[in-house]
């Protein structure tokens, strides 16, 4: 019990959306006591710590662990004015996905990290120039020639992104990105509007905050942050819609119609279109003026055609990953949360599984390859759930 990190008490509470307050009504102590847990001058009883455990859907060890290192100040996809509950809860979210994807990354190779290094430590060094050449680098970085991209999420995810697509109830944030510690990114991405296009369009306006603004810190400010917003907006359609390759497929005068017919090649709402002539200056701002009023007159805000006619894309690479772990013998499927330290239903989320997968249903084979320990080596220690614990990476060989 002396084990008892607060740290992991309020980074719980943020993840449930929790108050201190109703947590103490649930488990029947006072807000005192909750203070003193969370302060360290008084330590929970093992019958408190398996109550609290169980009211925020976690282990009773987990409450034990020594917090990793924080994940750097993430970027916001919306108003940093309002919804300081959901920041946090989404804030702590993205904590969750970097310690669970750095405990299955003990086990495999993830991709290593590809993404441009731009050395930017100002947001007003980002010009409009700085994007698109950003978002170039970007596409010859990864060999995409000046055409349609295929799946945006398998792009990242190549490229060293540990990706996460859950449904948060949190609409108004569309997503987050930020780095671990050890130089990995992370992206986190809100699935509550099912909408595909969109949802390419917010991976890549997170690629943009990756690349844009990788050695900035995430301001408090609202107007450094729409600034930074705004940035990583035209990133997105730049690397979506590369000047080369979108500019000669699009016919003047520029018509709704003509452009319903690129969304289906390009992938990216009539909306995001419009923007991109009008950045390009292809439209004229009174031209880009009646082409919104007439989509809205159309469509209305929230929908276009062909919204429903493609699936949003899915991230693999945490699933594939345990797909691996479970085929090999290096893990079980129902031993998989408790060894995490969250409940099932965390990680079905996390990692884009249906519910009761971790409890029903047993993992297909796929092609990852595993660390392999070297025959040299001592006995691999067992955790004590009896699980295999790998303690160092460089004792491993693929």
């Amino acid at each position: 019990m002396g084990n008892f990190v607060p740290d992991r008490l309020s980074q719980a509470l943020s993840v449930r959306g929790l108050s201190a307050t109703e947590l103490a009504a649930r488990i029947g102590v006072t807000n005192t006591t909750i203070s003193r847990w969370r302060n360290s001058s008084q330590i929970p009883s093992p019958a408190m710590l398996e109550s609290m455990a169980s009211e925020l859907r976690v282990a009773p060890e987990w409450l034990t662990r020594p917090m990793r290192s924080a994940t750097s100040k993430p970027n916001y996809r919306g108003s940093i004015a309002q919804l300081k509950q959901e920041r946090g809860l989404l804030g702590g979210r993205i904590e969750w996905l970097e310690e669970v994807s750095a405990q299955l990354e003990e086990f495999v190779d993830y991709p290593p990290v590809n993404l441009p290094d731009l050395g930017i430590k100002r947001v007003a060094e980002i010009t409009d120039s700085v994007i698109e050449e950003a978002a170039d680098a970007c596409r010859k970085l990864w060999n995409l020639g000046d055409g349609p991209v295929g799946d945006t999420l398998l792009l990242l995810e190549n490229a060293g992104v540990v990706v996460a697509l859950e449904e948060t109830g949190i609409a108004r944030i569309e997503g987050l990105s930020s780095w671990s510690m050890s130089g990995r990114p992370l992206v986190l991405l809100c699935a509550d509007k099912g909408n595909a296009f969109r949802s390419r369009f917010d991976a890549a306006h997170e690629l943009g905050h990756l690349v844009l603004h990788r050695g900035i810190t995430a301001p408090a400010d609202s107007a450094t942050h729409k600034l930074m917003e705004q940035q990583a907006h035209r990133f997105a359609g730049a690397f979506l819609l590369p000047a080369r390759g979108f500019v000669a497929e699009v016919s003047t005068p520029v018509s709704l119609h003509a452009l319903v017919f690129l969304k289906q090649r390009w992938g990216v709402s009539v909306a995001a279109m419009i923007m991109r002539l009008r950045a390009l200056g292809v439209v004229s701002e009174e031209d880009y003026l009646r082409l919104i009023k007439h989509r809205s007159a159309k469509w209305g805000n929230k929908r276009e055609p062909l919204d429903d006619e493609r699936l949003p894309e899915a991230p693999r690479l945490l699933r594939r990953t345990m797909e691996l772990l479970i085929n090999e013998g290096v893990i079980r499927a129902d031993g998989l949360a408790d060894m995490l330290g969250i409940s099932a239903r965390d990680v079905e989320s996390m990692f884009g599984l249906p519910i009761g997968y971790l409890t029903g249903k047993s993992a297909d084979i796929v092609e990852l390859a595993i660390k392999r320990r070297d025959p040299s080596d001592a006995a691999m220690p067992t955790m004590p759930n009896g699980l295999p614990n790998v303690v160092s990476l460089d004792r491993f060989r693929k």
